[in-house]
């Protein structure tokens, strides 16, 4: 105690030497108390308050084959496995009967139809109503959705919503062992109730959010050095990295699991974070949904700066996201053939591109929840940020100032890429049987980084992909007790699970992006008037 006092002492003297050198004023000194109790209310909470629970409140094992546990609002409960249609509608001895073949024909726009729990629904009416957007319905048409659905729906969302559009049985549905085993680990996680969100994670977050940006300021706009400005962009790189984490939670309904709730708040973050919800959303969920598609994946439709295989420049491809062509033309192919020595340096300055793509989708006449929200918080992120690099002495120190904090805040790029770039990618949809179900696919496409529990807080959760891809409305403080019982289950039934160190995984992704630039450097102009590969040309007997 004497020695943790002690320590305590030279920290207070350190900083009130740093709060000495400051320029005064009123708003200098409402910074520095600020700064200094959100540091105190942050010590304070890592002492006395205990870590978030990875235990919940667990409940009785579920014996009814009828019937299984489902989340509302966080909270799990237990419910009829098929929602009952209301008395007007169809009873189950009418039901008309489908194959999974015929359903799979129901696969456009003008005609949706899914498979969840053996019923078959037809949501061509609802597609534009759809929270997430319509390209995740699209995206699965005609599919057994049974562990989608599970893993982004409420039991609100089954019991008021699918009954109006069921329209049948599914006769065939083959459950493969692994899948069985992995709603097992589904159903255990719900048991033990740790769906339910521990707020003393998030008010430990908070703390630790409002001493990141509060300082940054401080030393941005209190002192006079040069030196001290720029660490305080530093700073706010790293408040931007981490405050993503909270975006990404509260994205996904994560935290407090109510839809408008995690969409409102997370939309006022954006007069700090200067990202759009409404376009994370749209992009990031599709994202979850076709994981690793080269038509369908945004998220690896980088051209013409990146190409992570050489797939996505074998030939033009109509990109479903986009809604246009992808392909490569003399700029892509110089710039994916250097891809791998440009990687650090883009994304150190990819957070610009996020401002542009937000805004280009908030301007979009696409239906939007929050649009007016965003938009005025953009506008409170604008100004204050332009307030700030403009107070600094010098037009180099306002360059420096904007360069570093981008640049730091560019670990979240980072992160996210190196989860993805080098596993594996597939043309099309998948979904279509045991090889590339849900759980496959994701696993397939997906690795994590093998970190140390000390360093969660750095990763923001992001070091826990592959169980953020299965069960994306787990909090980020579970995540690392259902890795547990993921790894099990992969380990049981054989299926590899990728998880290097966040040095090795950068590796992978370097080695992936020389590889597919060194195959870049070979195509050679066709006939469509863009480079192509002249192994594709190998392989299909083309010329």
């Amino acid at each position: 105690m004497a020695a943790l006092q002690g320590a305590v002492a030279r920290l207070s003297h350190a900083w009130q030497v740093v709060a000495d050198g400051a320029h005064e004023s009123l708003l200098v000194r409402i910074l520095w108390l600020g700064t200094t109790a959100s540091i105190a209310l942050l010590a304070a909470q890592l002492l006395l308050v205990p870590p978030a629970a990875t235990e919940g409140k667990e409940q009785d094992a579920n014996t009814d084959s009828a019937l299984t546990f489902r989340e509302e609002e966080g909270v799990s409960k237990l419910v009829p496995l098929i929602p009952e249609p209301k008395a007007d509608t169809k009873s189950k001895e009418s039901l008309r009967k489908y194959t999974v073949a015929q359903v799979a024909e129901h696969n456009t726009r003008e005609s949706i139809w899914i498979i969840v729990d053996r019923r078959v629904y037809d949501l061509t009416r609802y597609i534009d109503k759809h929270p997430g957007g319509p390209l995740m319905i699209q995206n699965m048409a005609g599919k057994d959705c049974t562990d989608v659905f599970a893993n982004y729906h409420s039991a609100k969302v089954y019991k008021q919503m699918l009954p109006p559009m069921l329209v049948g049985e599914a006769t065939d549905v083959v459950v493969p062992p692994h899948v069985a085993d992995f709603r097992k680990i589904r159903q255990e996680l719900l048991r033990q109730g740790l769906f339910e969100t521990d707020m003393r994670f998030y008010c430990k977050m908070a703390a630790w959010l409002a001493s990141l940006f509060l300082l940054s300021l401080y030393l941005s706009l209190g002192f006079s050095s040069t030196r001290a400005h720029m660490i305080g962009a530093a700073v706010m790189g790293i408040f931007w990295q981490q405050l993503a984490g909270i975006g990404h939670d509260m994205g996904h309904s994560g935290v407090s699991h109510i839809f408008h709730r995690d969409h409102f708040i997370c939309s006022c973050l954006v007069s700090l974070m200067g990202i759009s919800v409404c376009w994370w959303k749209r992009n990031h969920n599709t994202h979850h949904i076709v994981c690793n598609s080269i038509e369908h994946d945004p998220d690896i439709q980088h051209m013409p700066m990146f190409a992570v295989t050489p797939g996505i420049f074998k030939k033009p491809f109509w990109s479903t996201y986009y809604n246009e062509l992808k392909a490569m033309d003399i700029v892509a192919r110089f710039l994916v053939s250097h891809q791998h020595v440009l990687f650090y340096p883009v994304m150190m300055l990819a957070r610009f591109n996020l401002y542009a793509q937000s805004l280009i989708q908030l301007c979009a006449k696409e239906p939007l929840h929050y649009r007016k929200l965003e938009l005025c918080s953009f506008a409170v992120y604008f100004t204050w940020i332009t307030k700030l690099v403009l107070s600094l002495p010098s037009w180099s120190e306002t360059l420096g100032w904007l360069l570093i904090s981008h640049a730091v805040a560019g670990l979240l790029h980072v992160q996210i890429c190196c989860s993805h770039f080098s596993m594996e990618t597939y043309h099309g949809h998948a979904y279509n049987d045991a090889k590339d179900e849900w759980y496959i696919t994701q696993l397939k496409t997906t690795m994590n980084f093998d970190t140390p529990p000390l360093l969660d807080w750095v990763h923001i959760g992001l070091q826990f992909q592959i169980e953020h891809h299965l069960f994306p409305r787990l909090p980020r403080h579970n995540l690392r007790r259902a890795r547990e019982m993921v790894k099990e289950v992969c380990q049981k039934h054989k299926i590899h699970y990728h998880e290097p160190g966040f040095f090795q995984a950068n590796l992978e992704t370097l080695g992936c992006l020389w590889r597919s630039a060194q195959e870049a450097r070979k195509t050679t102009k066709g006939s469509s008037g863009f480079y192509e590969c002249i192994l594709w040309d190998g392989l299909t007997l083309n010329g």
